[in-house]
């Protein structure tokens, strides 16, 4: 049995989902509704679960685990008939760096609980939200951008001519950049990529619109 808990606009649990669909692997959909007001991650029934509370959270036979980067990485060893990490050190380590930049530079200043402490405990009004999380994506990707740039070794996808986990970090941010209204055509080779790698069965799949959760 393999199981996902998640929201449809989070985007570490389409993280998840992305890597999931590059492998060909089935799993039950488990809707975590995180809007505020229902805050369904906050009940005792789901923190008994993941004591953080926080999606995605996955249960795969008897693993079970949190956190998208220990998904993932697990999902790579675990099920390596489709790798999302190289098998060269160096190109593995390339990899990682793009992925950390999205995961570790990015999205925690963006992630629902920072914005919802700016509004609640620092008073920020939705202009003022809005313009943080636009702020720390532009930067970011104007660091992506230039790294892409700067090797010969992106490709039709960041690295390379197939996907890796690169690029499973970077379409949920440019999926939230364009929710956010960051002008993307400003990094011409991310919004390449992204177009590439939406062409793929398994990114559309695991794209916010097509959750069995996202509203209708």
């Amino acid at each position: 049995m393999r199981k996902l808990f998640g929201y449809f606009r989070s985007s570490a649990a389409f993280r998840v989902r992305i890597a999931l669909g590059l492998k060909g692997l089935a799993y039950e959909h488990a809707g975590i509704n995180l809007k505020p007001g229902i805050s369904e991650q906050k009940a005792d029934s789901y923190k008994a679960l993941n004591p953080q509370g926080r999606v995605p959270f996955l249960v795969d036979g008897d693993v079970s685990l949190s956190q998208s980067p220990a998904i993932l990485e697990y999902l790579d060893e675990a099920y390596p008939e489709v790798k999302l990490l190289p098998t060269d050190m160096v190109e593995r380590a390339r990899v990682r760096q793009l992925s950390a930049l999205v995961a570790c530079d990015i999205h925690p200043l963006n992630n629902l609980s920072v914005l919802t402490y700016l509004k609640g405990e620092l008073g920020a009004d939705d202009t003022a939200t809005n313009t943080w999380y636009c702020h720390w994506i532009a930067e970011g990707f104007a660091a992506l951008e230039a790294l892409l740039a700067a090797s010969g070794q992106t490709g039709k996808f960041c690295h390379g001519d197939t996907p890796s986990m690169a690029d499973v970090y970077l379409v949920p941010q440019m999926w939230n950049a364009r929710r956010f209204g960051v002008e993307v055509n400003d990094f011409p080779i991310l919004q390449r990529i992204d177009k590439n790698c939406c062409a793929i069965e398994a990114f559309k799949a695991a794209a916010p619109e097509n959750q069995p959760d996202f509203p209708q």
